[in-house]
């Protein structure tokens, strides 16, 4: 595919070619500059293969009749070097080519924050995405004076984005802010490349992992509300309503009929999310009965709840080394001395800026921590961010009116960290350190979990 055309002050290459050239990945452009109106000077650029120090070739301009190109032998020559290349590369980085069909990532972070706290927000977001099976080939910070409404960065800056994920090879942008329906259409409108922001890369996370029918429920709920303002655009198989003579269409344009179905069904799941809420509550009244204690453990995703859950009770919860590895509520009994039980909750990850949809979806699920008789604070001490997730926790905790609620801290993953650092941080939050894959560690746990509850539910009787 080539791009021919003229310049008419004989001028070189612009940015705008240049730009065209990356974009809509062309084979060649070629500007053949005009003088005292004829052909003078031809002046052509062509893309080099991927990891080249420059990723244009710009060729010295030569003069219109002098110039003779067998294209057919050049560009065979061209394409046979950037095979090279990618076969090279394809030990560091996968091509899509093959067994590797894994979406291949370019993540951007457009922000006025401090650039710590976007590139820390980037390695979560790093974290997020390998949790999808995502290959994350670059980041790129901006930070810019103000937001752009439109593009969210500068359109420069954005193309500058683009032509790099294309010379990567990348399917897939992935904007740590939330972009506006405007936005993505206008963002979409620049590339063919897919674009999604953190929120919808959350969601598509939660429906890979959902299994259980309130989680499957939660979460299409959940996708629909966030894809509803972002039904937009029309195609051959839309009718535009139109007013006056000649003008009145058939009814409905499809995209209208769309909204109207994902409206209807959200309805629906609102209702099925209701009556599955009032089972729960029919659980909970058998439980209240039967006066056993609940224990519910919280925490940040990937702290390491389900494998405390395992190890406390020789279960066999679905556990893996990624976020929101598991998303479904998992309850099973602890025995304690003197026939005591008390029932161990094992709840969804929290995470800081959690999708406003996802939360209010979530809510009748997390509001089953407002009958725990304890919360287990579970945070992973070996992660350099444990003080902001613990914050992101406790913002979680004051939405859901829950920061009164009797609760623990407790330090997971304390083989992954000196000793000394762990007693002081501990001392310093007046919490316990525990290991999860170590059940050597668990008896402090254990005495905390016994005095809590039942020093208290005997302080009520004397009362």
């Amino acid at each position: 595919m080539r791009l021919v055309h003229t310049h008419l002050k004989n001028e070189p290459l612009s940015q705008d070619d240049l730009t065209d050239l990356a974009l809509l990945r062309l084979d060649i452009v070629a500007a053949i500059g005009v003088k005292d109106s004829l052909p003078d000077n031809i002046y052509t650029a062509h893309l080099m293969p991927q990891g080249s120090e420059k990723p244009i070739e710009i060729l010295p301009p030569v003069n219109f009749h002098r110039f003779n190109l067998d294209f057919i032998s050049f560009i065979e020559s061209l394409e046979e070097e950037m095979d090279r290349k990618r076969l090279f590369d394809q030990s560091e980085i996968p091509t899509r080519s093959g067994k590797d069909l894994r979406e291949r990532a370019i993540l951007v972070s457009v922000s006025k924050k401090t650039k710590y706290e976007q590139e820390d927000s980037l390695e979560e977001l790093r974290e997020l995405a390998f949790s999808s099976d995502v290959l994350v080939l670059d980041a790129v910070i901006q930070r810019p004076k103000d937001i752009n409404p439109k593009y969210l960065m500068g359109e420069g800056k954005l193309k500058d984005v683009i032509i790099n994920a294309l010379n990567k090879g990348a399917t897939l942008l992935i904007f740590d802010q939330d972009l506006n329906p405007s936005q993505v259409k206008e963002i979409g409108a620049l590339t063919e490349l897919k674009v999604i922001d953190r929120s919808q890369l959350i969601l598509d996370i939660f429906a890979r992992r959902a299994h259980s029918r309130d989680g499957k429920v939660q979460v299409e709920l959940a996708q629909l509300k966030y894809r509803l303002p972002r039904l937009t655009g029309k195609g051959t198989a839309m009718s535009r309503l139109m007013g006056g003579i000649g003008g009145r269409g058939p009814g409905e344009m499809k995209l209208e009929i769309d909204r109207r179905r994902v409206r209807g069904r959200i309805t629906l799941l609102e209702k099925e999310l209701k009556s599955l809420s009032e089972a729960r509550k029919q659980r909970k009244q058998r439980r209240v009965e039967k006066m056993i204690p609940i224990v519910s453990i919280i925490g940040y995703t990937n702290a390491g709840k389900s494998t405390l859950l395992n190890s406390l009770t020789k279960s066999g919860v679905f556990v893996e080394e990624k976020m929101f590895a598991t998303l479904d509520t998992a309850s099973r009994r602890l025995r304690f001395p003197k026939e005591r039980d008390v029932i161990i909750t094992d709840t969804v990850g929290f995470i800081r800026d959690l999708p406003k949809d996802l939360m209010a979806a979530f809510k009748s699920t997390l509001e089953e921590l407002q009958d725990a008789d304890l919360l287990l604070h579970l945070v992973d001490i070996s992660n350099p961010r444990f003080e902001q997730q613990m914050e992101s926790v406790e913002n979680i905790l004051r939405e859901l009116n829950l920061s009164d609620k009797k609760r623990i801290i407790v330090f997971n993953k304390a083989d992954k960290a000196a000793e000394d650092e762990i007693k002081n941080i501990a001392l310093r939050y007046n919490a316990i350190y525990i290991s999860a894959l170590r059940q050597s560690t668990f008896n402090p746990l254990l005495d905390v979990i016994e005095k809590n509850i039942w020093n208290e539910k005997l302080q009520e009787v004397q009362l």
